[in-house]
């Protein structure tokens, strides 16, 4: 499937980032700002954090911006959060599904709830929110994979499998909604808290998003934006060096 419609002009596209309080979801809610849209951050707990963030976004040329408390693994919180945005906002034009939550262990060593808190956060919140969301989606969803998506990685057994997951959800999804475009955005090892921050810059894999929202690279529906190879003249890097 080709990609359908271009949106090169952002201005005034609404543009719901889960997880955007900090790292790349928080400068993906900047990177999009700065292109004048409608901004919906969700977050957990860091309400401070998130507030920081929209204060920045209308720095940058947001037209506005909502804060929305999501706890992904929660359904009723999904549904609330939902019900929240369309009173606010009506619809959404770009649902950017970040929000992931990883664990550096091996697998023997993973507990219970670091096994839950992965696949609930990173793949099966991110489906159920997708659900709720679907119908009142004007154009794209982006959903954040990773390198750890198509490539294995030691001590990520649990986070590799939420990623592979992800993408495989995303192919299908693309295929079922023709009239929408829809990819994966794969980061490289990201400068964030989940990595030390050690890594790219998380506004590099943002602006990846931005474009990805565009025009697609030129890639069908359903493929995978890997932000090591589409930025590959400033960071050669496979992924998670």
């Amino acid at each position: 499937m080709l990609y359908n419609e271009y949106m090169q002009n952002l201005k005034g596209k609404t543009i719901l980032i889960t997880g955007a309080s900090r790292g790349i979801g928080a400068e993906t809610a900047l990177a999009f700002a700065k292109e004048g849209c409608n901004i919906i951050i969700t977050f957990l707990s860091e309400i401070g954090a998130a507030e920081e963030v929209s204060r920045n976004c209308l720095k940058l040329g947001a037209e506005s911006v909502e804060l929305i408390q999501l706890d992904i693994k929660n359904q009723a919180s999904i549904k609330s959060a939902i019900k929240s945005i369309l009173l606010k906002c009506g619809g959404i034009d770009v649902l950017i599904n970040n929000a992931g939550v990883i664990r550096w262990k091996k697998f023997v060593d993973q507990t219970e709830d670091d096994i839950d808190d992965q696949v609930l956060t990173n793949l099966l919140g991110l489906i159920k929110f997708t659900k709720q969301a679907l119908p009142h989606i004007r154009n794209s969803i982006i959903n954040v994979s990773s390198g750890a998506g198509s490539h294995p990685v030691v001590d990520l057994s649990v986070y590799c499998a939420t990623k592979y997951g992800t993408q495989g959800f995303t192919k299908v999804l693309a295929m079922e909604n023709p009239g929408l475009n829809i990819y994966t955005v794969s980061p490289t090892m990201t400068s964030t808290e989940m990595t030390d921050f050690h890594g790219m810059p998380p506004d590099r894999v943002a602006q990846v998003m931005v474009r990805t929202v565009q025009n697609g690279y030129g890639k069908e529906s359903g493929d995978d934006i890997k932000v090591w190879e589409v930025m590959a003249e400033k960071f050669p890097s496979t992924p998670w060096d």
